[in-house]
């Protein structure tokens, strides 16, 4: 039987294969950069051919509060299983050296109070008995099935032995479990950044600002904040520094240089001449390879911990020309804080030069405060006459709907011939 001929014809076909098998050329994304602190504040490090790995068994309980719960747990649970096991050991290699192994086989033989005065522990048949007298003796349990007895000097060692490694194991877990709990890092999870930083003019000078604020009620204590760049430099001897460390001073009026962080704040930066970003414009800032770190450190108000929360911003993340909305009211005699707000900002007039052209040349600022100003002003005219566009408009329609529905006069004829005007 003949094979059906396709409606579509075959060079078609043929074609139409060949175009999709065509590779297309292939545009390579931008790879992000590497940050040297996360927006959570961790830090993206990797830590690589540590041969001296004896140094952390050296501070074993650092090392026990940073392994991660699970790990943490298994060694919790094998801790006690371990000691428990061992010491059940030692207690029946205790019985059957004593030879309380054979006198329980043997038991038919002699009396019952003849036999628990002569045995070291009362009642240890098997290794199975050992390790449950091993378990009451370290957890303190005391049933009373099993006891010590004053035949066994070894005995009464070991008791006081398996006394001491239970408190000891006692004492190292549960205050690894304490502080896990209680860690620094888990009071900055309610330390909020804001998502971007802005760059605009504040009292006649550039400044660089992010917002951060705390959602606890129960306050940071000496709260201070401290902003690091960090960036890629070479030196003039021809040296690469990757991580290129440079401390900016914070704009704040008290002398102790403290925050009180009740509300949000915003945290200001004077670009000036001691600062990295003095000769960085609008243009220039998209393609440097910086990174602004943030660093806030402070006491808890409940535990005395002292916390710090972390934060960077990219290039990618500073918004020239913005400025933070204010989230902060007074309603009913009490200060509110929406912060479904918190990182939102709004367009401002700000100069694309850098601040060292600004220090130059001041008239660079009057210029776009001027054009800003005229520019706002041509918006409120644009917008003032849509309104009154839109009146118009409106007061034409109502026009023709109320002439619409106007009622037609109706007149009446009269066998006489003369008109009735009547309305209907």
């Amino acid at each position: 039987m003949l094979a059906r001929k396709s409606i579509i014809p075959e060079e078609y076909v043929l074609a139409r294969i060949a175009a999709e098998n065509l590779r297309k050329p292939r545009i390579r994304d931008r790879l992000p950069k590497a940050r040297f602190i996360a927006k959570s504040g961790a830090c993206n490090l990797a830590h690589k051919n540590i041969r001296e790995q004896g140094r952390f068994l050296q501070d074993i309980f650092t090392t026990l509060v940073d392994l991660k719960w699970r790990h943490t747990l298994v060694i919790f649970t094998m801790s006690f299983l371990c000691s428990w096991l061992l010491f059940a050991i030692m207690w029946w290699l205790v019985a059957f050296a004593h030879g309380d192994i054979y006198a329980y086989m043997e038991r038919g033989t002699m009396e019952k109070s003849s036999l628990e005065s002569t045995v070291c522990v009362t009642n240890v048949r098997s290794f199975t008995s050992a390790f449950l007298f091993s378990i009451e003796v370290q957890v303190t349990i005391g049933f009373g099935g099993r006891m010590m007895t004053e035949e066994c000097p070894l005995a009464i060692t070991v008791l006081i032995l398996q006394n001491i490694v239970g408190l000891i194991i006692n004492a190292v877990m549960l205050g690894c479990i304490f502080m896990k709990t209680a860690q620094a890092h888990r009071r900055a999870e309610t330390l909020i950044f804001s998502r971007h930083a802005v760059i605009a003019v504040r009292n006649g000078k550039l400044c660089f600002m992010f917002r951060v604020g705390d959602l606890r009620k129960s306050m940071i204590i000496s709260a201070s904040v401290r902003i690091q760049v960090v960036k890629k430099t070479t030196t003039p001897e021809g040296e690469v520094v990757p991580i290129h460390q440079l401390d900016i001073p914070v704009d704040n009026p008290i002398e102790s240089n403290n925050i009180f962080l009740v509300a949000p704040l915003i945290i200001c930066h004077v670009i000036d001449k001691r600062s990295p970003l003095y000769d960085i414009s609008a243009t220039d800032l998209v393609n440097q390879d910086l990174e602004v770190i943030v660093i806030l450190e402070g006491v808890v108000e409940t535990t005395g911990i002292t916390t710090q929360a972390r934060t960077s911003y990219i290039a990618e993340e500073i918004q020239w020309g913005h400025r933070f909305v204010s989230i902060v009211t007074e309603e009913e005699g009490v200060y509110s804080v929406d912060y479904s707000k918190f990182g939102n900002t709004v367009k401002v007039a700000a100069p694309r030069c850098s601040a060292r052209e600004l220090d130059e040349k001041p008239s660079i600022l009057i210029q776009t405060l001027q054009k800003s100003e005229l520019s706002h002003q041509n918006s409120l005219r644009k917008r003032n006459s849509m309104r009154r566009n839109n009146s118009m408009r409106r007061s034409n329609s109502i026009r023709r709907n109320n002439s619409s529905l106007m009622v037609p006069k109706v007149q009446f004829m009269t066998p006489e011939g003369n008109q009735c005007p009547s309305e209907s």
